[in-house]
Order: structure tokens, then sequence, then C-alpha cells
């Protein structure tokens, strides 16, 4: 096999590059290593374009194996991976979100990028191997895109209180901000952040550390490209055909640019575009199609812009900061154990919690971790909430990764599980959708765990930040975007926090990157936003109710001397099955002593503790 190596300092440890003829059917690939952790990159063109194709064909694939921990997961009957992990699925997104900006949308050569780790080391995540594997694997191969780019770790360490470069596992426990940067050329293009309540100076602050380590590491990928780089191959892109914009002119322009101005059914859009193929169809070849709904959309891109940047005017007539109107209740549906409606503007989310007992928990058995989840946030989005008709079936990548983005932001706030043991599993459910549902999942998330007696520490509220770019460094920022600003805009800052900091943050674009500077005055926007929406929120429940549902489970914590299990248990599990069946009650022992007791009321819980005590009773002269 010839390999050929490349190696840098990165954070501390040893980042190596080895080159081979190990997949040398791909177009790129690499295998990078990271300490002990190794993930192994290939890139993949098409040959030929797809005709009649509406959008860029890339996809991005992050292949879990159980064997690279060194152990046999799986179940009982199956020992092979299955379907891809929720870590499997949100690390491709966000590899895929991070590389996407930087190629040509009008290609139509199909793109498959596939990572795979071959060894975890427990030490160190190979996440952000993976986003710079995809891109040495690109930036090496025949592929045009305008990489390479670098991704970086930042954690802030609450107790040595310092920014740190690429934490370890074990370090992340300690961190109050754990977010994972990518970027290139001193700019960022995807972000995402876990937070424990974090000061904004502080996620500004590894803003600034993470574009100076990404620059070194693309300088780092940049001398490989020029020693090892294939020659690029530049597919064929229709132009487009000669008087097409003059056609769009004198027919399209004026109605379109009204049009998007007094919008209140997207579908009129559609309707609009599909009138203008029409109208193109009179007068030009049918191969040209593709080329006239590029420009349809291109037109819409032009005008959202020039009317921000130039007049501060946005589709809906509000102001660049302004806030949609908003509408929060809670307790909206008998016999659950708690629920929160939240409306923002044409946003509307229902959540609804339900509470369970310790072994209602998630066990989760990956690649790298093996752990049981006692909070857990999930998300739908059905086609009737943007007015189609469509599949139903199990969550896609964006309903997983809306559901952990929410998940993250309110993990931060949920009780430990001394203070309250019951396992928390919270739905939202995208009921009607025109501007970030994944914060309006948070908002109503915050408002259905309030109302379910779940002692939150602080209430949670996100919003989603826009922004636009001209020319000669000209910006403009936009709270709260919606509907042509999401699509058409240049960035999607989805940030959210408590009263006291920022919780989590996931930031997509579909420009080169945003220099650090915009990224601090987002986050500015973002908590005014946050504080206006909080008090619209806390105006339906002002705190945690303090007694639960009568409908939810009722949990009986209990402390006993540990010499004591064995007479709870009993031989063979005689005792505790004896315990559950006469009282119908969950009796769950850990080895320190502690003992959780869940009934489905009060009475069965009280009448399982009254035994447990009398079992464990020590008896004294």
């Amino acid at each position: 096999m010839k390999t050929k190596e490349f190696s840098t300092d990165f954070g501390g440890e040893k980042l190596i590059a080895q080159f081979s003829d190990l997949a040398d059917q791909a177009n790129g690939s690499v295998m990078v290593k990271y300490g002990g952790t190794t993930v192994f990159a290939t890139a993949v063109m098409s040959k030929h374009e797809k005709e009649g194709l509406g959008w860029f064909p890339l996809s991005v694939g992050y292949e879990e194996k159980f064997y690279a921990a060194g152990k046999i997961l799986g179940g009982r009957f199956m020992r092979r991976e299955g379907r891809p992990s929720d870590d499997a699925v949100l690390t491709g997104r966000m590899i895929d979100r991070t590389i996407r900006p930087l190629f040509n949308n009008k290609m139509r050569n199909d793109i498959q990028v596939v990572v795979t780790p071959f060894s975890i080391d427990k030490k160190n995540d190979p996440d952000i191997p993976a986003v710079i594997a995809a891109s040495l694997a690109l930036g090496t191969s025949d592929i045009p895109w305008d990489g390479p780019v670098g991704a970086v770790r930042i954690g802030y360490n609450k107790e040595e209180k310092k920014l740190e470069i690429n934490p370890t596992y074990e370090e992340r426990e300690v961190c109050i901000l754990d977010t994972i940067i990518c970027g290139k050329d001193s700019s960022i293009n995807m972000i995402e952040v876990a937070a424990k309540e974090a000061p904004e100076d502080i996620v500004g602050e590894a803003f600034d550390m993470a574009v100076n380590e990404i620059d070194k590491i693309v300088n780092f990928q940049k001398e490989i490209i020029k020693e090892i780089g294939k020659e690029k191959i530049i597919p064929a892109i229709k132009e487009n055909p000669e008087g097409m914009e003059d056609l769009f002119k004198k027919e399209m322009y004026s109605q379109l640019k009204e049009l998007l101005y007094s919008l209140h059914d997207k579908s009129v859009l559609n309707d609009l575009k599909s009138h203008w193929i029409k109208i193109f169809k009179e007068q030009f070849d049918e191969e040209y199609v593709g080329c006239a709904e590029d420009f349809y959309e291109d037109k819409i891109d032009e005008i959202v812009h020039l009317n921000v940047l130039e007049e501060d005017r946005r589709s809906d007539g509000r102001k660049l900061d302004e806030v949609r109107s908003i509408y929060a209740d809670v307790g909206v549906v008998p016999m659950i154990h708690g629920s929160g409606i939240f409306f923002r503007g044409g946003t509307h989310t229902f959540s609804v919690v339900t509470l369970g007992g310790p072994k209602d928990g998630q066990l989760i058995e990956g690649m790298e971790t093996q752990m049981e989840k006692r909070f857990m946030h999930h998300y739908n989005f059905a086609p009737f909430s943007v007015g189609e008709a469509g599949r139903m079936g199990s969550p896609g990548r964006r309903e997983i990764g809306h559901g952990a983005l929410a998940e993250r932001a309110l993990s931060a706030v949920i009780p430990e599980r001394e203070d309250f043991p019951y396992t928390i599993r919270v739905v939202s459910e995208s009921m009607a959708s025109n501007g970030s549902t994944s914060q309006g999942a948070v908002c109503a998330s915050t408002l259905a765990l309030m109302d379910a007696g779940v002692p939150i520490k602080n209430p949670v509220a996100g919003i989603a930040i826009g922004l636009m770019t001209g020319k000669d460094g000209k910006y403009k920022i936009l709270t709260d975007i919606q509907g042509p600003e999401d699509h058409h805009g240049d960035m999607d800052f989805k940030c959210s926090g408590t009263k006291d900091g920022v919780t989590a943050i996931q930031m997509d674009v579909k420009v080169d990157g945003i220099s650090p500077k915009i990224l601090k005055e987002a986050l500015v926007s973002a908590r005014k936003a946050r504080e206006s929406i909080l008090s619209d929120m806390l105006k339906s429940i002002s705190e945690s109710r303090k007694e639960l549902s009568e409908n939810a489970p009722s949990i009986i914590k209990l402390v006993i001397n540990p010499d004591k299990i064995k007479d709870v248990i009993g031989p063979g599990g005689k005792i505790i099955k004896s315990i559950i069946e006469k009282t119908g009650a969950g009796v769950d022992i850990e080895q320190t002593g502690e003992v959780y007791i869940t009934g489905s009321n009060q009475k069965e819980a009280e009448e399982a503790k009254k035994i447990v005590e009398e079992l464990v009773h020590e008896f004294e002269a």
C-alpha cells in the first residue's frame, strides 16, 4: 500500500493525515488520526449530471462502526450495525452544513461524502477529525469545491475559568460551554453549542479563539492540497439563454417584488413561479427550464436582500429587531402530565410532557457512549404544518436534528435526579411553520415542563436571528426570521437560553462564512429577543407548578443501608417481586442504597414504601 503522511500540532495533540490507495476508486480519500481516534473519509462525484433535477444532489454519511469501540454491540439477535444512531445522524448533518455552502449549487452531478470512524480512544471525540477528513477528501480530489475548511471544539472549564481547545470527554464534564465551530479564512460557517447558561461574552470569546485555530488547520490543509491535490474537473453548467433576463424584467419583476411584500400564503409564490415557467417555455427551449427556475429563486434573493439592506424593509413590515406577536398557554389537554402551546407569528408549536419512573429511561448503546437517558425531547414536523400533503412516518434527519437542538437547550435547566427522580419525555409537534420551529419547540416545551410541575432551574426561550449581506461589507441583522428571510437570507442563527445565559446555538449559512464580530452582534440581538419572549411566556405560567398532575406516577425515594439491599431483593429476587405483585408499584434499588418506588398513584407508592421500611428496619435496645 502506497502512503504519504502529513502531521501538525492541534490543541496539544498530533493530527495526522494519511493518504493511500486504500480506496483508490473514490475521487478523493484520506485517513485522519487524532490521538487514538481514527476516521476515514471518501468523496465521490458521478461522471454525468442528473437531467431535470431542481437542486444540488449532495449526500453526506457518517457511518458508525461498533468495531471502532472494540466491542460487539447491537441486539441479541442482530450484531450488525442497524439504523444510524442519533449521534451519527447529528455528526453527518454537521459535516453537511459545513461543506455544503462551498459548492456551486447549480451543479447537478451526484456528490457523496462518507466518513467512517475506524477507532475511538475514549478521549478524543471523532466529530472534529470527521469534518477535517471530509474537507481533505474533497480538497485533494478532482471535485470542484471552494474549501478547505477547519473545525475545532472549544470548551469553557468552569473550575479553571478558561477556554480550552478540543477538551476530552472527561474535560467536557466540567465545561459550562461545549461548542463545535467550523469555517475558513477567519470566518465561521457552522456552529453547534451546548451550554449551561453560559454568558454571551464567553461565547463570543470562543468564536474568536476558534477562528485562530481554524485558520491554522486550513493552512495545514492548503499545503497538502498544493502538494498532492488533483486538478479539478469542472462539470458543464448550463448558461442562461440570451434574452431571459429581459423577459423576466418585463413580465415578472415588478409583480414578484410586490407579491413578496404582501404575502400571506407562500403557495402564491409557487403559483407565480409556474406562471413564469409557462411564459419562459413559450419563447425558449425546454432544456433551459432548470435555468429559469434557478433564475426565479435568484431574483427573490436579490429583492429580499436589497429591500433589507437599502430600506430596512421586511416582507411583513416589521422593524429589523422586532419579534412577531407571541401567544402562550398551558394545560390545554386533559389527562396528560403537562402541555404547552406557543405561537410566534405563523409558527405554532404544541408540546407535551410525560413523566415516568427510573425504569422508563432510554438505554443508549452506541459506538461512543453507553448510558441511560432520563430526559428526552422529540420533535415532529408533519407536512400539514406547511400546508402540504406528504409522507408520514419515522423521523428524518431534520426532525432528529431539531429535536436534539431543543433537547440541548432544555437539558441545562432539568433538575438533577436526586432532586426530581422522574424520567422526563417531551414531544413537540410543529402544527404550523413559518420560521424556526425548533426554537418554537424550545418555548412550548418550557411551558409544558412548568405545567407538569418539573422544577426547572430557569425558563428557556429561543429565537432565530438572520442576516443579509451586500457589497463592500454592508450587512443587516434581522430578529425572528420567517418565510423568504429564512430561505433566501444568508444566515440562520438559532439561539436558546435563559435570563442568565445561553444554553444552545445552532448556525447554518448560505455564504462562505460570517465574521466573529457579526456573530457577537447576533448574540446581543438574540438575548434582547429572548428576554422579550420570556416576559410574554411567563404571563401564562410564572413558575413550575408545586404539585404534579394527578395522572402522573408517584415516586418516593428512600435511602437504606447497602447491607440491607439483599433483604429487600431476597433469594432470586423473590421478595422484591412479591412487593411489586402485591402493591403494583415498581421498586428500583441502586448499589448505593438508594431505593426508588414508583406507583401509578400515591397509595401504591406508600404501600410499597411501608413494606420496604419494615424489611430494612434496624432494631435498637
